[in-house]
């Protein structure tokens, strides 16, 4: 059984939580976070997007969370060298703070013991960027740390995939429609990257454009389309649920039947579709990385070359289940 720890109890760490719990392969052993143990275990019964964890046997110590009578220990270590992995026996951290993005703030985990580290944000510094489905086949087991990407780009680049294999892309923008997240300001205020990034504005009465990396990542995983996109994103007033609307310049005259048909044949665990009027709460749960609309597949009439997509995706557990999937591959190997 592989052992697990999770560096950060937020939004990503605690469904990442929910998902490993139960497993026979892979067993959360310890939980660093700011919060403590009670306000962990409070957090993971009562969860205002996904839903009330149904396993209410949770409960908490001093020294951690309960589970059907096993305790796993909490920390509150600010600085990851000093996090008990080597005597945890630890394979891979689950790096969910956002603030170990650094190849060598993720490093300290391995100076601490871990033999593994997953980093759920884009990655900054000399590691892979993995998208399950997309180029996990990259992985060869030997990577002590690695970028899972963002959740907007585990949504676009399945879709980049398909799309420029059967018709090739020229170029394109994106726009992610994106739910709230906790780098927001719940009323007007500053914000540490400034006035030009908008998000220190009230996010719960405003659509507020913002910049966001998922476009400039995918050069990170599909290589052959790098610099070919460029988009923004649009911060709306929904607790989860987000979705990519893609405009692509395509070497080839289409239909929106070619391209619906593409997305048809090449579903999986990563790529769902569906013909059905889908809005964004119908995909809060979804544990796809990416949610092709085709009922809103365009094709302009005048210039068959240029089609619009939207693609959907719950930014908070189909992205945990993307990272986790990329974990495993990277342990199995």
């Amino acid at each position: 059984m592989k052992k697990i720890v999770i560096n950060g109890f937020g939004r990503i760490g605690r469904l990442a939580f929910r998902e490993l719990i139960g497993s026979k392969e892979y067993k959360v052993v310890g939980i660093n976070g700011r919060g403590t143990s009670e306000e962990m275990a409070y957090l993971l019964k009562y969860d205002s997007a996904q839903g009330g964890f149904e396993e209410s046997s949770v409960s908490f110590t001093e020294e951690g969370i309960i589970f059907e009578d096993e305790l796993i220990k909490t920390y509150q270590f600010d600085n990851p060298e000093e996090c008990p992995w080597k005597e945890l026996d630890v394979d891979c951290v689950l790096e969910c703070t956002g603030a170990f993005t650094k190849y060598e703030d993720a490093y300290k985990h391995i100076k601490a013991g871990a033999k593994h580290v997953v980093i759920s944000a884009p990655g900054k510094g000399d590691m892979k960027t993995i998208v399950f489905g997309v180029n996990d086949n990259e992985l060869t087991g030997d990577e002590e740390i690695i970028s899972a990407a963002s959740c907007t780009t585990n949504c676009l680049t399945p879709v980049l995939r398909v799309i420029d294999h059967y018709f090739g892309i020229e170029s394109g923008f994106m726009s992610t429609i994106h739910a709230l997240t906790n780098d927001q300001n719940i009323l007007d205020g500053s914000h540490k990257k400034g006035i030009t990034s908008r998000r220190g504005r009230a996010a719960v009465n405003n659509i507020i454009p913002t910049s966001t990396g998922a476009a400039s990542a995918v050069g990170k995983v599909l290589p052959n389309l790098d610099g070919k996109l460029d988009g923004l994103a649009f911060r709306v007033p929904v607790v989860d649920g987000s979705c990519v609307d893609l405009t692509l310049n395509l070497k080839m005259e289409v239909t929106k039947e070619m391209i619906n048909n593409a997305f048809k044949s090449n579903t999986n665990v990563v790529l769902k579709y569906t013909d059905d009027p889908v809005v964004s709460s119908d995909v809060i749960g979804n544990r796809c990385g990416s949610l092709v609309d085709g009922s809103a597949t365009k094709v302009l009439d005048s210039n068959k070359h240029l089609v619009k997509i939207i693609a959907w995706y719950d930014n908070e557990l189909g992205y945990t289940c993307q990272m986790l999937r990329t974990m495993i591959k990277l342990l199995k190997k």
